[in-house]
């Protein structure tokens, strides 16, 4: 009975042609990348390599490049106005990835151990889609909104301020070069907290919480269950945040161009501003492209760091397990 079984199996899988030709079906799956591999070229690759042979030539935008080797980037090197860019993007780094991920790693916290316990995870769930709120929202839309808020006039901030009696505390938050990328810089805090508050509390579902009951029964508060527990089991998470907020830090344009167009005077200019506007204002466009390039290899290195942080924290975390 068994046998007959057995060879009607294999006289079914025979027919159907399923032994060998599985591997067949196997290696077919390469053909669903196709279409993201052709994507990826037209979208990505093929810009990417026609940027970098605009920046080896001098080129207005009209007629045919001029190869000019590498005097763009001889001429970037010594450019106080691009290191000048550069160091607001320094600034961006911190409103974008340091700040955002102190804030949302706290805020997950909060969220999961006292809200989520406390009032149920609906609430928090309610509370993280809040705070995500302005990721969603089109960085035009937030940007038009905030410079209603932050006009010197009759914006709503000015006017809270003389509302509460702190008339005196009154600025151009937006015209004042001294002030100018702090007002941005606090507006991308906002527009970044949602990201690292979403990562983080989906690593904290991930921790076990068995870790959580064993250290209560120590005594440990939760102060040092966060540090000793919490921060340890989502570091690959928080590589995450600090590889994909610092990226989008180097690359912020929508912001800039929406709220003070890299003004006043230069005081918000940002790499990405900047060779835009050298790129289609100024129409030295060789150089603009030169600009773009440098930046996207800065943003590869820090993307291939981040991987290697995140792949080395997460072999360390599965060696622990083992």
């Amino acid at each position: 009975m068994t046998a007959t079984v057995e060879r009607g199996t294999r006289a079914v899988g025979k027919h159907l042609g399923a032994g060998p030709r599985r591997p067949r079906a196997r290696e077919s799956y390469a053909l669903f990348l196709l279409p993201g591999i052709l994507a990826f070229l037209a979208v990505v690759g093929v810009p990417f390599l026609m940027n970098t042979g605009i920046g080896f030539t001098d080129w207005q935008g009209v007629g045919s490049p001029t190869w000019s080797g590498l005097a763009n980037y001889r001429e970037l090197l010594d450019d106080a106005e691009f290191w000048a860019s550069f160091r607001h993007s320094l600034f961006m780094v911190v409103a974008m990835a340091a700040v955002p991920t102190v804030i949302g790693l706290v805020l997950a916290a909060a969220l999961f151990d006292f809200v989520g316990k406390h009032f149920g995870p609906r609430w928090a769930a309610v509370l993280r889609a809040c705070f995500y709120l302005p990721q969603v929202l089109p960085i035009a839309v937030a940007g038009i909104v905030w410079s209603w808020i932050l006009a010197p006039d009759d914006g709503s901030l000015n006017a809270l301020l003389r509302a509460v009696g702190l008339g005196s505390w009154q600025q151009d938050w937006l015209g004042d070069p001294d002030i100018a990328l702090y007002s941005v810089m606090g507006v991308m805090v906002w527009v970044q907290i949602g990201f690292p508050l979403v990562v983080f509390m989906a690593g904290l579902q991930r921790v076990d919480p068995q870790l959580y009951e064993a250290a209560e029964l120590d005594g440990a508060g939760w102060w040092r269950r966060f540090r000793h527990i919490t921060l340890p089991q989502i570091r690959p998470e928080t590589y995450v945040v600090l590889t994909w907020c610092t990226i989008a830090a180097l690359k912020v344009f929508g912001a800039v161009y929406v709220l003070t167009k890299g003004g006043p005077g230069g005081a918000t200019n940002v790499p990405s501003y900047f060779s835009f506007a050298t790129f289609f204002e100024k129409t030295q466009v060789g150089y603009g492209a030169a600009i773009s390039t440098v930046l996207t290899v800065i943003i590869l290195a820090v993307s291939l760091i981040g991987l290697k942080l995140q792949t080395r924290a997460e072999d360390a975390e599965e060696g622990i397990r083992a």
